[in-house]
């Protein structure tokens, strides 16, 4: 069974106008740039009068390896997404306000490939490798995501504080 570790866990979370689906488009395509395959396990839209909310879980995974693979899990959750007019240099066009809130949990994955399960034997031996021949290469993995889930969470803000500069 491969061995998951968490390398962090955190949310940003910011109300305001925006694009919803530009938001949406940019994290998709920054995540594909960032050589990630991306899942949709989970979309639910529920209407509440003029507004909606939106519950959506992505999988995305990298594989680094032939051992080692990233895997961050986003969960979002979009609350009183509506329609509204705003102004754009001069132009009326409209956009949603609302509050979204995303989280991330990111993982390093050893052994994804289930290659050391076949015997006990190769078992204790990936243990050995795990701890011993490998724990630098792991420790920098680790770190590389680390820097990795950071600059697209800064990188979601900043998509957004731009996004709602505009006035009503």
């Amino acid at each position: 069974m491969a061995e998951k570790d968490r390398v962090y866990k955190g949310k940003f979370k910011q109300g305001g106008i925006f694009s919803f689906k530009d938001f949406y488009e940019f994290l998709y395509d920054y995540l594909m740039d960032e050589n990630y395959d991306i899942f949709e396990d989970k979309y639910v839209e529920k209407l509440k009068g003029e507004s909606k909310n939106l519950e959506i879980k992505w999988t995305a995974t990298k594989e680094v390896s032939d051992y080692f693979r990233f895997e961050l899990n986003l969960y979002w959750i979009v609350l009183d997404l509506k329609k509204v007019k705003v102004k754009k240099n001069g132009e009326e066009i409209v956009m949603d306000s609302g509050i979204i809130e995303v989280k991330f949990d990111a993982f390093i994955v050893k052994d994804y490939e289930h290659r050391w399960e076949s015997h006990p034997f190769w078992k204790f031996l990936r243990g050995a490798y795990d701890r011993y021949i490998i724990k630098s290469r792991a420790d920098d993995y680790e770190i590389n995501l680390f820097k990795e889930v950071t600059e697209i969470i800064a990188q979601a803000k900043s998509f957004l504080a731009t996004e709602g500069q505009y006035s009503s």
